[in-house]
């Protein structure tokens, strides 16, 4: 048997070079850490409910921009692959989008309200 790992870009609009340095900074911890994978679930992880989520182990990821960064502000691996001056033009750079579009009121939110209220 032969060891392999498979990398996916993880968004095709990101920075390909800071998303692959936090990759092998991220790999390079886990190795470091000797961090073992969690077993492989070999299920529809959308059919399952909450609760047999939580019993796999399944966590959620960030339902928005906003909790993505509140996840961020705890990861030491991802500031210290970035360094100081890059995290924090990054930070600040998602937050002004975050604010962008929390403030837009979209065709939906006009269709649904408006009319009703």
């Amino acid at each position: 048997a032969s060891t392999r790992i498979e990398m996916r870009n993880p968004d095709p609009s990101c920075n390909p070079y800071l998303a692959i340095a936090v990759m092998l900074k991220a790999g390079l911890d886990g190795i470091k850490k000797r961090i073992s994978p969690p077993a492989a679930v070999n299920q529809n992880i959308y059919a399952l409910s909450p609760e047999e989520k939580a019993v796999l182990g399944i966590r959620s990821l960030p339902g928005s921009l906003m909790e993505a960064l509140e996840e961020l502000k705890h990861d030491e691996v991802i500031k210290c692959a970035l360094g100081k001056h890059a995290y924090s033009r990054f930070v600040e750079a998602k937050q002004l989008e975050w604010d962008d579009y929390r403030t837009k009121v979209t065709p939906w939110e006009i269709e649904q309200y408006l009319t009703k209220f």
